[in-house]
């Protein structure tokens, strides 16, 4: 596995599994031995998925040392503010039976994100955190909470996928510091992504399939991607990616393709705001 070094020292290894919509606790704890066993050392998961006492099983079955992987969690909007936060991580270590997590995230850019963020900071310096960062922060708000905190985010988990490359957001994320994070690099397969003849021609270059393609082009880019597959050939699959490297001249194909907006959603959009606000509660 390669790594990348985020901005306080911390080596995070250059792709990662996630754990998104394996609901099923018995299916999810076998995806992470899967995935550990093919050699994925990032596990990401999140408290809002509904999975981390299945990750944590997991990892204390796998016989991996515990410094040999990277585990992520996320802090729901509703355990925002500074207590809610300290006792949700809190909470979430003992589901996950850790001492530490490396890796901590803000799930999303609403609530009191300012006072979960200080939480965060404070769990950092108390060591139960190797590094603290957000997730779905778009430019104006990332920037934001770097400017104004001593701790800058390490990593700001975002949707990047040939459709949607996050150019613009990625100079901001380098400015400052910040390691982007792709969730949904295949886009849920939305445009029909593993038919794209022009990302077929690329696979078939290089003898590899669309879905490393994709996984490729975004570590040719510094971004993290996560993948997610609950089939062990398909995690072998993806995670088999360092060993070929994309062409100028098919970076530049692939960035053709950028139609520069979500396959999913926008947080600037209110309706977003409501529907988001009203999960998970």
């Amino acid at each position: 596995m390669e790594y990348v070094t985020l901005n306080n020292g911390v080596k995070m290894p250059r792709a990662g599994f996630g754990v998104y919509q394996i609901a099923d606790a018995k299916q999810c704890e076998q995806a992470v031995l899967d995935a550990i066993e093919v050699g994925y050392r990032l596990i990401d998961t999140a408290q809002s998925y509904g999975n981390e006492e299945a990750v944590g099983n997991a990892i204390k079955k796998s016989g991996v040392p515990r410094e040999e992987l990277f585990i992520t969690t996320k802090v729901w909007i509703t355990n925002y503010g500074y207590d809610q936060t300290k006792a949700s991580v809190e909470a979430s270590l003992k589901k996950m039976q850790l001492d530490y997590l490396d890796l901590v995230l803000l799930h999303q850019p609403f609530n009191d994100y300012y006072g979960a963020y200080r939480a965060l900071i404070d769990l950092y310096k108390e060591g139960k955190i190797k590094a603290i960062g957000v997730s779905n922060f778009y430019p104006d708000r990332l920037v934001d909470l770097a400017l104004f905190n001593e701790v800058k985010p390490a990593v700001n988990q975002v949707e990047v996928n040939i459709f949607h490359q996050q150019i613009e957001a990625q100079s901001y994320n380098e400015k400052y510091g910040v390691q982007m994070e792709a969730w949904a690099p295949f886009a849920e397969g939305k445009n029909n992504m593993f038919s794209n003849p022009e990302l077929q021609e690329i696979g078939d270059k290089y003898n590899k399939s669309i879905a490393q393609v994709i996984l490729r082009w975004l570590v040719q880019r510094n971004i993290v991607p996560l993948a997610k597959s609950v089939k062990k050939s398909r995690m072998q699959e993806n995670i088999n990616i360092f060993d070929f490297e994309l062409s100028d001249e098919d970076m530049q194909k692939i960035s053709a393709m950028d139609k520069k907006e979500s396959s999913f959603f926008s947080h600037y959009d209110p309706a977003t705001i409501e529907m988001i606000a009203g999960l998970h509660r």
